[in-house]
C-alpha cells in the first residue's frame, strides 16, 4: 500500500486532443500511447501513487473513454486469463490500479487551457494540497519526481513546481521562473509564460509537475483568459506568488517530452533497452539496424 502522505489527491489533465500524433490519436487519447507495454497515463498514475496519492482525478474531454476503461476492471478478460493459466498477465492487470486508490472523472466542458482544467478539479480536491501531473512529460527517476516534491513540501509547507534548465533558445516553449537562493530548491519571485529568449528571466523551465496549495483555485477563478484565449495555470501561479511562497525544485531524473514524436520515440527506445525481458534482444536488434545503415541501408523499412 502507498505510504501515508499529506498530499492525497493527484490531478491529471487529459482533455487535450493530441493533434501532433494524428491519426493515431483520432479515436484514442494521446495519454494511452504505449511506451513499450504501458500507456503514458499508467506511468503517471504509478508516480502519483508512489508519492502517496490515493484519490486520482482525471480531467477528461471528448474521446477519452479509453482512460476510464483502462483503470476499470474487466471481469471477462480476467476470467479468460485465469482459465488459460496466465497468472503473470493476470497479476499485471490487477496491478494497474491498487484497491486503495479511487478514480474520479470530471469532464472539462471546453478546451480553455491547463488552468481551467485544474480549476475543474476543485470539487474533488477540496481544501487541501494536491499534485498536478502532465502525462506527456515522462520522467525516469530513481525517486519519483512527485515524491521529491512531496519532500520539499514537507519542509516548506508551500507550493512546489518541478523545473529543469533548458536551452535559452527554447524558453518560448515553457513557463520560465526567476528564483532566489541556491541549491536545487529555490523560492520563485516571478514566472512568465513562454517568453522570448531575449526576455526570459532565466532558463529554468516549468516541466509537467506541480504540487499546489488550494489557494491556487481562487486565483484561477479570478484571472480570466490569458495567452491563446485560455486560462493559464502560469498566470494563476504568478498571482499566488503575491500571497504565499512558491518553490521551484530542480528534480533529479531524465525527462522525455512525449508530447512530441521525437521525445516519444526516444522514451520508447530507452525504456525498451531497460526492459527486463526485452532489453537484451532489443539492444541486439538496434546494433543490427546501425550496422545495416553503415553498410548502405539495405533492409530498412520504406520511407512513408
Amino acid at each position: 500500500m502507498a505510504k501515508r502522505s499529506p498530499i492525497q489527491t493527484a490531478v491529471f489533465p487529459v482533455a487535450g486532443r493530441g493533434t501532433r500524433f494524428l491519426p493515431a490519436t483520432k479515436a484514442s487519447p494521446k495519454e494511452m500511447l504505449p511506451v513499450v507495454d504501458k500507456p503514458l497515463i499508467q506511468y503517471a498514475v504509478e508516480e502519483a501513487l508512489a508519492a502517496g496519492a490515493r484519490r486520482l482525478v482525471f480531467i477528461t474531454g471528448a474521446a477519452k473513454r479509453a482512460i476510464e476503461d483502462h483503470f476499470d476492471s474487466d471481469q471477462e478478460l480476467e476470467q479468460l486469463l485465469e482459465k488459460q493459466g496466465k497468472s503473470d498477465l493476470l497479476r499485471q492487470l490487477h496491478s494497474v490500479l491498487p484497491s486503495y486508490a479511487t478514480c474520479i472523472y470530471i469532464r472539462q466542458p471546453a478546451p480553455l487551457g491547463l488552468g481551467h482544467a485544474v480549476l475543474c478539479a476543485r470539487p474533488a480536491v477540496g481544501d487541501e494540497p494536491f499534485y498536478v501531473h502532465l502525462a506527456d512529460d515522462l520522467i525516469d527517476a530513481r525517486e519519483p519526481v512527485l515524491s521529491q516534491m512531496a519532500a520539499v513540501y514537507a519542509g516548506h509547507r508551500a507550493s512546489v513546481i518541478g523545473c529543469q534548465v533548458v536551452p535559452r533558445s527554447e524558453t518560448g516553449k515553457y513557463g520560465i521562473v526567476a528564483t532566489r537562493g541556491r541549491g536545487d530548491t529555490r523560492r520563485i519571485h516571478a514566472i512568465v509564460e513562454k517568453p522570448r529568449p531575449s526576455a526570459a528571466p532565466s532558463t529554468l523551465a516549468v516541466v509537467g509537475r506541480y504540487l499546489l496549495t488550494p489557494a491556487i483555485f481562487e486565483h484561477l477563478e479570478r484571472i480570466g483568459r490569458g495567452a491563446g484565449g485560455e486560462i493559464q495555470l502560469t498566470d494563476g501561479i504568478a498571482r499566488l506568488l503575491g500571497e504565499e511562497a512558491v518553490y521551484a525544485h530542480r528534480f533529479e531524473g531524465k525527462r522525455y517530452d512525449c508530447g512530441s514524436k521525437l521525445g516519444y520515440l526516444q522514451a520508447t527506445v530507452d525504456y525498451a533497452l531497460a526492459h527486463p525481458e526485452l532489453g537484451g534482444e532489443f539492444r541486439a536488434h538496434l546494433r543490427r539496424v546501425v550496422a545495416r545503415g553503415r553498410a548502405g541501408g539495405q533492409g530498412r523499412p520504406r520511407k512513408r
